[in-house]
């Protein structure tokens, strides 16, 4: 295909809006060693790209208008750490129960405290929020006794936690009723990763907007 003819349905093939902004001049004979320029119409619109949607995931955890303007930055740092997730308007932070305590304890483990200490200063980003601690188990083993083991576990962080920011805070158990991954696989075997995940302590917390 001759040069002109190529320049030509390059123009065709341009949207109206673009092949305007163009000057597309058609010579005959050869351009080589000819320096190629393109000039753009003065008054052609200008194309811009917006970035769509959230910014992260995070956004629709953390909102600066629920906390102090002083706190913003912090609190949005440790959400971060913590891996917040937020469901119906409540903040949710799941610490793990093989991190917090060691099989079949309730004691807190010394090297639980660096995940407890991010989780108290969330905690004082929210004075005024509501705020409940829940124990969850695997399956695996007695319904009764996980319900129990998973009551003194949550209490257990409760009583950290409220010690740290001075207020008392609830806690309640609820054994392997309420698991966030399956406990066996579809064969019907064990799933050793989804019974971890649901062994934890969900730190759950109802912010209100912070006053001004």
């Amino acid at each position: 295909m001759r040069p002109e003819a190529v320049l030509l349905a390059a123009a065709v093939m341009l949207a109206p809006a673009a092949a305007s902004a163009l000057t597309v001049r058609i010579m005959s004979g050869s351009q080589a060693g000819m320096a190629s320029t393109f000039g753009v119409v003065a008054d052609a619109p200008r194309s811009t790209f917006d970035k769509a949607g959230l910014d992260s995931s995070l956004q629709s955890v953390f909102q600066a208008s629920e906390v102090a303007p002083e706190r913003v930055e912090t609190t949005r740092a440790l959400l971060t750490e913590l891996k917040a997730r937020r469901s119906d308007g409540v903040i949710v932070i799941d610490l793990p129960a093989d991190v917090l305590f060691d099989f079949d304890k309730a004691t807190l483990r010394a090297d639980a405290e660096p995940a407890l200490t991010r989780a108290a200063e969330v905690l004082r980003s929210y004075p005024g929020a509501q705020v409940s601690i829940g124990g969850h188990a695997d399956a695996k083993g007695d319904d009764a006794y996980n319900q129990a083991l998973s009551m003194r576990r949550a209490r257990a962080v409760a009583d950290r936690l409220g010690a740290a920011v001075d207020r008392s805070l609830g806690a309640e158990g609820f054994g392997e009723t309420r698991p966030v991954a399956p406990n066996a696989r579809p064969d019907g075997s064990d799933d050793p990763e989804g019974r971890q995940k649901n062994r934890r302590v969900e730190i759950r917390i109802q912010p209100q907007a912070a006053e001004d």
